[in-house]
């Protein structure tokens, strides 16, 4: 359910374009583009979780970290795991021209909002992540071949809602995966995902060195406790 943005104070908005501008001078890629932000979270019932949000630009972001003007602005994000044919899972990790360089995650990315008056549903939240997954992976998956898997609320607040893919051979995905990057490089763009890797469970996630995204561990775990016949539960 939309709702309107709250305001902001001409100090709060100062505060943030000065730490926008100062984002951009570390790191030239970042763009201001259009972005749903969480303004609350809750159960109606048994099955349904409603989610209220707001739209926004990347810019809030930054005013999240600020130590006198800081606002609550969770982020709403999906991503795909992918498993392979033998049981372990594919993470990559962001490259050095995103916002987050370094940090290991699942394919994703977050959402941006819809057309005036277009429903954010879960079939919204569906082709998105069969986007983020070709775009970062070039693993081509319908959308409908994405289930449901689970919802996340991350230390910040950021909200992931997450799919799984239908298994796939390791071997295919890398070859996937270092086409999209040949193809990318040859356009003259770098990789969202700078790397791939695929692990069993949440014990190796420390074993890939670096950071990473909070809810790793938690799908990752997941992960390893279900089987191929697995039914989505976003309550676990």
């Amino acid at each position: 359910m939309e709702t309107d943005p709250p305001r902001l104070t001409d100090e709060q908005t100062a505060a943030m374009t000065r730490r926008w501008e100062e984002a951009v001078a570390a790191n030239p890629a970042l763009f201001d583009g259009p972005t749903v932000v969480c303004a609350g979270l809750e159960w109606k019932n048994s099955v349904t979780l409603l989610l209220t949000w707001y739209r926004a630009t990347y810019r809030l972001y930054v005013l999240r970290l600020d130590p006198v003007h800081a606002v609550s602005a969770p982020s709403v994000f999906v991503s795909v795991a992918q498993p392979t044919d033998d049981g372990r899972l594919l993470v990559g990790r962001m490259a050095s021209s995103t916002a987050a360089p370094g940090r290991w995650q699942l394919p994703g990315g977050t959402i941006e909002p819809p057309e005036t008056g277009a429903a954010l549903d879960v079939e919204a939240l569906r082709q998105h992540a069969a986007r983020e997954l070709a775009e970062e992976v070039g693993r081509d998956v319908p959308s409908d071949g994405l289930e449901l898997w689970a919802v996340t609320r991350g230390d910040k607040g950021n909200v992931g809602v997450h799919f799984r893919a239908p298994a796939c051979p390791a071997d295919a995905l890398a070859e996937q995966y270092s086409a999209l990057v040949a193809a990318e490089s040859a356009q003259g763009r770098t990789p969202e995902l700078d790397r791939i890797a695929f692990i069993r469970s949440d014990a190796e996630v420390a074993g890939l060195g670096g950071r990473s995204a909070d809810f790793l561990p938690v799908l990752a775990a997941r992960h390893a406790a279900s089987g191929p016949t697995d039914q989505p539960n976003v309550r676990r």
